[in-house]
């Protein structure tokens, strides 16, 4: 991950509440064995029609709307099932954060796990800026400190709640791996006293495996 303490960006509404990881990445690009490609698949229901051929009316398909990289989304953003690609093809389009209400759970993880920010904030306020944002009829500039958890436009100023864990790694550019290693002087110590205690549980697999091979 890399680090990131400060995001400007322009944001866009889509206005779907339930809006589920299916319909961000839908089930027919999911059959990759990596990441890549996923940026055709976003939104594909709503970017496309049966034809494969983009449907005007939707917002991303619009020169006024090309510059679009933070969404502004309806409540339990993410949900149904807990398919990583739909961060990662949210990612590879250029989207950089989503601002709702409320996520899916398991979403929520994928996405800051990923280092894809995920903004929440009351309903009311949620609201003020996709208002904001369809009233200009394009893009609304947004500026999001993610060290002092504070997101600015032109015509609003909120504060949103951040984990202490999610805080750290943006700040500090460090994916969940990174983050249970810089803990590594505790493990370490904790094993050492645990072994110390019960030798018997040292290096147990292997043990087993040289013995069993003699």
């Amino acid at each position: 991950m890399l680090k990131q303490s400060h995001i400007h960006g322009h944001a866009a509404a889509l206005r779907i509440a339930n809006f589920d990881t299916d319909q961000v990445m839908p089930k027919q690009f999911l059959r990759g064995i990596d990441k890549s490609g996923l940026k055709d698949g976003l939104f594909y229901d709503l970017r496309f029609d049966e034809s494969g051929k983009p449907k005007p009316e939707f917002f991303l398909n619009q020169v006024a709307y090309a510059s679009t990289d933070i969404l502004i989304a309806g409540s339990n953003y993410g949900c149904g099932s807990s398919r990583e690609h739909a961060v990662w093809g949210m990612q590879q389009y250029g989207f950089k954060a989503v601002i709702a209400s409320s996520f899916a759970e398991i979403f929520y993880s994928n996405a800051m796990g990923n280092g894809l920010l995920l903004v929440t904030l009351p309903e009311d306020q949620v609201q003020a800026l996709m208002q904001e944002a369809d009233d200009l009829g394009a893009p609304v500039a947004i500026e999001i400190d993610i060290e002092q958890c504070h997101i600015k436009s032109p015509k609003h100023e909120f504060t949103f709640p951040m984990s202490a864990r999610h805080h750290q790694m943006f700040l500090e550019g460090l994916d969940v791996i990174g983050l249970t290693l810089t803990m590594k002087n505790q493990i370490d110590a904790f094993a050492q006293q645990h072994w110390s205690k019960q030798p018997w549980v040292k290096d147990i697999a292997r043990k087993t495996v040289d013995r069993l091979e003699k």
